[in-house]
């Protein structure tokens, strides 16, 4: 991979942006609402029979409250649905706002790019793996971790380059999107699938060694999102980068203009279009999860943003800022977590609670968020860290420095 050697800190350009250490106050909120997010919709997947494994049955579709609008039913409908591949999405764009940032730091220290990046991105493939195997079937790290190896490349290159990139990825997305629906709308009605006997009674009796075992076996089943979803992951990577460049996070007035326009198309065009999608039954799943909600997380990134600037201290926003300072140790905890609290390994709730209708998932989903926040709290009382993320940065600056003392010998 060829190495660009970046511009120093005088001047204008990347270089010019303020120091990566000074935090920017609504990334760190922005972060701790999409991994709180992505816990509503990873929450039912914890909570449902066969868990991991019943994804691929859609179990991932949404109620339909029209059929049934009990007070349950639009309650859980209403929930998943504002969930439901958004804060994947806003996730998903934060990571590329992280690694314009990061591009950032290098050109500040006059470092080539992408230089020592490609073991970051190892590494988070490393823990994705780990991740996958012995916690979450359905982890979201293996692919942003390639995804960013692509992503660093391409700010190396020019702009026209990545806007070319960019373009493509989300148009050949699309149309992947366009013909799956396509294919579903023209095929035969069919629900979501009956759960699987094995698999409700690996994840509500079986051992945890059998569970790694299914996961082992299933793998390329279960790593099928971020395949499918690979062109939208670049698009939004990309995306990510352009917005912070474009100043759409900082605390500036052309910044709340970029959040207000933000909000205002991403909530009153996306949100009407997936209300839509997600009526029109399970044959505009695919469409609603990975077609319109990344456009109803931008909404998502304006109101919150919107917020923040006529309220700084709005409520919740200090704990949401922690857990964002702590995403990937909140991430891995939230699953290994439900995943003690529902499987049959720990105290097996979601077989307790079978057929109890959706209360007490929205219950364990506040509950875990909750934990998170209070021990986000406690921890960075006494560390600048999260865990996980003190043990990625010892293990990356320990090997970053072997190499420097290698060189100067």
């Amino acid at each position: 991979m060829a190495h660009t050697t970046l511009p120093g800190s005088s001047g204008t350009g990347p270089a010019a942006r303020p120091a990566a250490a000074d935090r920017i106050p609504l990334l760190d909120v922005l972060r701790g609402a999409a991994i709180l997010g992505t816990l509503m919709t990873n929450v039912w997947i914890f909570a449902s029979p066969g868990s991991e494994a019943s994804v691929l049955r859609g179990g991932l579709a949404l109620p339909d409250p029209l059929s049934d609008p009990s007070p349950a039913t639009v309650a859980e409908a209403v929930f998943r649905f504002l969930a439901d591949g958004k804060f994947l999405s806003l996730l998903t764009i934060l990571f590329g706002v992280g690694l314009a940032i990061q591009y950032d730091s290098a050109a500040r220290r006059g470092e080539p790019w992408p230089g020592r990046y490609p073991r970051r991105a190892a590494f988070l493939l490393l823990e994705g793996t780990v991740h996958f195997v012995l916690v979450f079937a359905w982890d979201v790290l293996m692919g942003y971790a390639v995804t960013a190896l692509l992503t660093a490349w391409l700010l190396a290159r020019s702009e026209r380059v990545r806007r070319v990139a960019m373009w493509t990825a989300g148009s050949l997305h699309l149309a992947l999107v366009g013909l799956v629906t396509v294919a579903d709308l023209a095929g035969p009605d069919a629900g979501p699938e009956a759960p699987d006997a094995a698999a409700v009674a690996l994840y509500a009796h079986g051992g945890y060694p059998d569970q790694i075992r299914f996961r082992l076996e299933h793998a390329l089943a279960l790593r099928i999102e971020p395949v499918f979803s690979f062109g939208l992951l670049v698009f939004l990577f990309l995306l990510g980068v352009r917005l912070y460049r474009a100043g759409a996070f900082a605390p500036t007035a052309a910044g709340h203009r970029i959040r207000v326009r933000m909000a205002a198309w991403g909530l009153g065009l996306g949100l009407p279009l997936g209300a839509a999608a997600a009526l029109g039954g399970p044959d505009l799943f695919v469409l609603g999860r990975y077609g319109l909600a990344p456009l109803i997380a931008l909404g998502y990134i304006g109101l919150i943003g919107c917020l923040l600037d006529r309220c700084p201290a709005l409520p919740g926003a200090a704990a949401l800022g922690r857990i964002g300072r702590t995403a990937l140790s909140s991430y891995v905890g939230q699953n290994l977590l439900c995943m003690l609290l529902c499987y049959g390994i720990g105290l097996g709730l979601a077989d307790r609670f079978a057929g109890s209708g959706p209360w007490w998932v929205m219950g364990l989903w506040a509950a875990v968020s909750l934990a998170l926040a209070a021990g986000s709290r406690l921890w960075l009382r006494r560390y600048a860290r999260g865990p996980l993320e003190a043990v990625q940065h010892r293990a990356l600056t320990a090997r970053a420095g072997r190499a420097g003392r290698a060189d100067r010998r």
